[in-house]
């Protein structure tokens, strides 16, 4: 079987991506499209299904048209997708409403409804009900949209949208069914209680299997538009985050990363549930048969990065790193007076759990520079991070060393700069951006039995960075200060 390739997909917020890996675990060709978010209300955050097809549609056509020998030899595929969005169908499986993804706050007032109501079953979901997670948005469709709502036959994640039309199925897994709020995940199967608490049953649930197992095959009318083999085995697949832990090999308990994309997230693997719903830490399921993970979440990561540098009119992302770098040695404490900044331009998951809190500046002068709020950005991420660390290890998860994946990861100055404020040692990979594609691979390969070798096979080291002793003092200093401002926000919040 060395000839065999299984292709990889990961539906993204703003791109779909996709690879074709080699049963030696080589990624032979990738490719991507942009897919647009909609924000039609101030909070909302919404997609077009149908853009994702065609997003699919147009990274696969570039592999098959650039990799045609590696395209026929396509023997498996799997997925990975963005959690916690709610794709509505009617009977006939025809979209009802646009997709609510993973970052829209409509639904603050549900979330809150559900805590109060049903206290308890936090502790068996493993999270509270936040605006951001998928249960509360179908309870703000039931209130909102009732007419809509009725015609609701049955509500998928975004990838398993994506595998409905590539297969004809409707299926999950138990990693995306556990960014819902309505599975067990400790049984790891729906939780009726909470389904009712929406207005849902089961019945309106897909089937959910675990991440690597064979879930459907790939449909005649899909094989045709896409140049693939009828019946090509599909793989369960799982969310982006679980997946990726699959690519780069985080897998047993112990096994701990951060991601840093457009939101950001600190992932600890272990060997049973353990969550802390009242610190707005997540327990969900592994992507792997028996493993969970704890985590705690930001909801804007490397797009504060992005915002900054369209704020102060920089040339590019980088342009702007270079100028912190020239001005702010990460090797040397800056003033305890210097800027900070708080993460939250589109609210916080963890461990604040309020998608109305705002970000800002704070502690500015006349001589602040672009490098100094550069710099204010990058720790303000930071501290959000500690933040979502100290969370997690109070619901009992190991943090020890750290890989750093997601876009942020290309900033060497970022990742030292984690290391430091973190205290672990943080390590980048190399060709980690595509981590959530090649984890979907993987399962692709697991599903018909083969590439178990690949599961322990981590991904090759790029560069690993010590905590520095000269600058904690400072940093500690200015941690305290960040953490005394989340009153003032909050006083402040719409």
């Amino acid at each position: 079987m060395k000839q065999l390739v299984s292709l990889g997909i990961d539906l993204g917020t703003s791109e779909l991506k996709a690879i074709l890996l080699s049963a030696e675990g080589e990624v032979l060709a990738q490719a991507g499209a942009r897919v647009e978010v909609s924000r039609r209300q101030s909070g909302w955050s919404e997609q077009n299904p149908a853009d994702w097809w065609q997003a699919c549609l147009s990274a696969l056509g570039q592999l098959r048209a650039t990799n045609p020998q590696a395209w026929a030899r396509v023997g498996c595929m799997g997925l990975s997708g963005q959690m916690h969005g709610a794709v509505m169908l009617d009977a006939a499986e025809q979209v009802l409403y646009p997709a609510i993804l993973w970052d829209d706050s409509r639904a603050v007032l549900q979330a809150s409804q559900l805590n109060q109501d049903f206290p308890d079953y936090a502790e068996v979901t493993g999270s509270l009900a936040m605006a951001g997670l998928t249960a509360p948005k179908l309870l703000w469709m039931q209130q909102h949209e009732p007419q809509l709502f009725a015609r609701i036959a049955s509500v998928l994640s975004p990838k398993d949208y994506l595998r409905l039309l590539l297969t004809g199925e409707q299926v999950s897994d138990m990693s995306d069914a556990a960014g819902t709020l309505w599975l067990d995940v400790a049984k790891r199967e729906w939780y009726a209680p909470m389904l009712h608490a929406t207005g849902l049953t089961v019945e309106h649930m897909p089937r959910s299997l675990e991440a690597d197992q064979l879930s459907a095959r790939l449909s005649a009318e899909a094989a045709d538009a896409l140049g693939l083999p009828l019946d090509l085995p599909l793989a369960a697949g799982g969310g982006d985050n679980p997946v990726s832990a699959v690519g780069i090999g985080a897998v047993n308990a112990g096994d701990a990363f951060v991601t840093l994309g457009t939101s950001a997230a600190i992932v600890a693997i272990t060997d049973h549930p353990a969550g802390n719903p009242a610190s707005a830490v997540h327990s969900f399921c592994h992507a792997l048969p028996q493993r969970w993970y704890t985590m705690g979440a930001m909801l804007a990561g490397a797009s504060c990065l992005r915002w900054v540098t369209r704020l102060l009119g920089q040339p590019s992302e980088q342009a702007l790193l270079d100028l912190v770098h020239a001005q702010w040695p990460v090797d040397q404490p800056v003033a305890v007076s210097s800027p900070l900044f708080l993460p939250y331009l589109a609210g916080e998951r963890t461990p604040h759990n309020d998608p109305l809190l705002r970000g800002g500046f704070m502690n500015l002068g006349h001589d602040s520079t672009p490098a100094m709020l550069g710099y204010a950005v990058l720790e303000g991420v930071g501290f959000g991070l500690l933040d979502a660390m100290n969370a997690t290890l109070s619901a009992g998860a190991t943090v020890n060393a750290c890989a750093l994946v997601g876009g942020g990861a290309r900033s060497e100055y970022w990742a030292q700069l984690l290391a430091n404020i973190l205290d672990r040692e943080v390590y980048t990979l190399h060709g980690s951006e595509l981590s959530a594609c090649i984890g979907a691979a993987k399962l692709g390969l697991l599903s018909i039995g083969e590439g178990a070798e690949l599961l322990g096979q981590g991904m090759a080291v790029k560069a690993r960075y010590q905590p520095m002793p000269a600058v904690q003092d400072v940093l500690s200093a200015r941690y305290g200060k960040f953490k005394g401002l989340l009153g003032a926000a909050q006083g402040l919040r719409a």
